[in-house]
């Protein structure tokens, strides 16, 4: 296992279509989905929660994201149908990240939603800490209530993305990234 801060120096996002099999094991995901759970959540509502596909249930989803295309692009080619069809299919697991946030008394829904993408970040570094790569994407589809609908997804939930995952078909290179004299001010005197 890399050391924490390497770890946290080395993430990188890897493109769905980069991503091969053996996904992780069914042990791996419980690790993963434990680990992904154990963020910041402000008076302990859980505003979020995890659909995994995994097998077939990946190209299940992906006919209703082809038929939601293709109501849409009646002059769709077959091609762009099965690369729609294919979108959950990418990479050997997609795990979503479902935000449940709503009003509460004393707990803004804007904590709620960066509890959830707490938990899709903690995800990403969960599967590169055990060796895999992953994406975090949301795409069209995520917000389609047709395809939320099919997938299970409440009229008072909203996605807040598909974390793709496998092992990277060759080691990933970095891009760059912004200078700290760019994003960071200091406050004060």
């Amino acid at each position: 296992m890399l050391d924490a801060l390497q770890l946290l120096k080395t993430r990188r996002s890897i493109k769905p279509m980069e991503l091969v099999a053996p996904g992780p094991t069914a042990a791996e995901i419980e690790t993963l989905l434990t680990i992904a759970a154990r963020v910041p959540d402000h008076g302990k509502l859980t505003p979020w929660r995890f659909i995994v596909f995994e097998g077939a249930a990946r190209l299940t989803a992906g006919e209703t994201i082809a038929e939601a295309f293709r109501a849409d692009h009646a002059q769709a080619t077959p091609e762009q149908i099965e690369f729609e069809r294919q979108r959950l299919a990418r990479a050997p697991l997609v795990i979503a990240v479902v935000s449940r946030a709503a009003p509460h008394a004393k707990i803004p829904e804007w904590e709620q939603q960066l509890s959830a993408g707490a938990a899709a970040m903690s995800l990403l570094f969960a599967v590169h800490a055990l060796g895999y790569g992953a994406s975090w994407i949301t795409e069209w589809y995520a917000y389609d209530r047709r395809v939320l609908d099919a997938l299970g997804v409440g009229t008072h939930e909203r996605l807040a993305g598909f974390v793709h995952i496998g092992r990277p078909a060759q080691p990933p290179q970095d891009r760059p990234r912004p200078s700290l004299a760019e994003i960071v001010t200091r406050y004060g005197g």
